[in-house]
């Protein structure tokens, strides 16, 4: 019987657990970590969790990619199995996965606990799978652990009992901070690719409404180029296969100061995070962590899940338009980094063990 089991199949998920996996290996409870395969080649995933120091999952279901009711079907039959073998008194997911969602129920379905970490309103979109299955994790999990006081109220107001809940801030926050240590360590992109730190912008944009609608990503892409000539920046841009996929399919040709890249991994990603002077993105994850690295922000989207961002002037909204982009990117780097974090002090996870329904976890720290 293991205390705690860990359902996960993202990188995202990997990260944003990070924290309460080490915090469990430190206090020498039992738990286990079951991998779904939802994304990325095992053998990928296996370099990815000894980059940051992490144990290897001890169950891999292999699911794989498929359509969204397969896939998670076949997560749900794994997951049953594997849940049964190792009877944990607690299930942990994570954010709004499929992972999450097929970890939430299978924990239902055999009366196990189950927590929901980073519980909140994430995607308001709800024609997305991610809307469909963060909301279903809300109200199947037992525990809800809440970033901030907003997500809580958020929760309340969709009919979640204020008892399950838990503001705890983000584990994101205890993450960042630790990987962006061994990132120091570890990372090497800034020496491969000849960066100054604070010498170069970074593009992150995947999202299937930009790059799939030529004229959107090409303007978003304008505005860019725009802005890293107007400033005199070089723009650092990890292009993933989707949008690699666009670009090519559109002959679309990238403005000079537009620097392709093929995309490196999570810690050197944080690296060229932390070093630069401005992050343009539309990922809500990269948008959480430049809040908390004090990297000034522009989302190049309408709106933002991470609202606590823009309220405490880390980020700005600036759409696809070419002169709402360059506006933008002026006033995030005119303003310092001096904002107050909105995701918490950095103890998410012991707030979250306290929670656990497993037998002394306070009394269990080793030295």
């Amino acid at each position: 019987m293991s205390d705690v089991a860990f359902v996960l199949g993202t990188r995202l998920e990997a990260i944003g657990l990070a924290p309460v996996i080490e915090a469990c290996r430190r206090r020498d409870m039992e738990y286990a970590v079951i991998h779904t395969g939802q994304r990325h080649p095992e053998t990928h995933d296996t370099a990815f969790f000894d980059r940051l120091d992490l144990p290897q999952p001890e169950y891999t279901l292999g699911v794989g990619s498929a359509s969204e009711g397969r896939q998670t079907g076949e997560m749900l039959i794994g997951l049953d199995r594997t849940l049964r073998e190792i009877s944990p008194e607690v299930v942990l997911v994570y954010g709004h996965t499929n992972s999450a969602l097929a970890g939430a129920i299978a924990a239902g379905k055999l009366d196990t606990r189950s927590g929901h970490v980073d519980a909140g309103p994430g995607n308001h979109d709800r024609t997305t799978p991610e809307w469909m299955n963060r909301t279903v994790a809300h109200h199947v999990s037992d525990l809800l652990f809440a970033p901030t006081e907003g997500d809580e109220n958020y929760l309340v107001r969709k009919g979640v009992s204020p008892l399950r809940i838990t503001v705890t801030g983000s584990p994101v926050v205890d993450a960042t901070r630790r990987h962006r240590d061994i990132a120091r360590r570890k990372s090497t992109i800034l020496e491969d690719l000849g960066l100054e730190s604070r010498g170069f912008f970074l593009l992150t944009t995947d999202r299937d409404g930009t790059v799939d609608d030529r004229t959107r990503f090409e303007r978003l892409l304008s505005g860019v180029g725009r802005a890293a000539t107007k400033h005199g920046r070089d723009v650092v841009y990890p292009v993933r296969p989707r949008a690699r996929d666009r670009l090519d399919a559109f002959g679309i040709e990238l403005p000079d100061r537009i620097r392709r890249i093929d995309p490196p991994d999570y810690l050197d990603v944080l690296r060229l995070e932390a070093a630069a002077e401005a992050i343009l993105t539309d990922a809500d994850d990269v948008q959480k962590r430049a809040c908390v690295l004090g990297v000034p922000c522009v989302t190049t989207r309408e709106e933002t899940a991470r609202a606590e961002t823009v309220d405490v002037g880390a980020n700005r909204l600036s759409s696809c338009d070419p002169d709402r982009i360059v506006r933008r990117v002026a006033e995030a780097i005119d303003r310092p980094g001096d904002w107050r974090n909105p995701f918490g002090d950095g103890d998410a996870t012991e707030r979250i063990l306290a929670e656990l329904p497993v037998e002394s976890t306070t009394d269990r720290l080793v030295s």
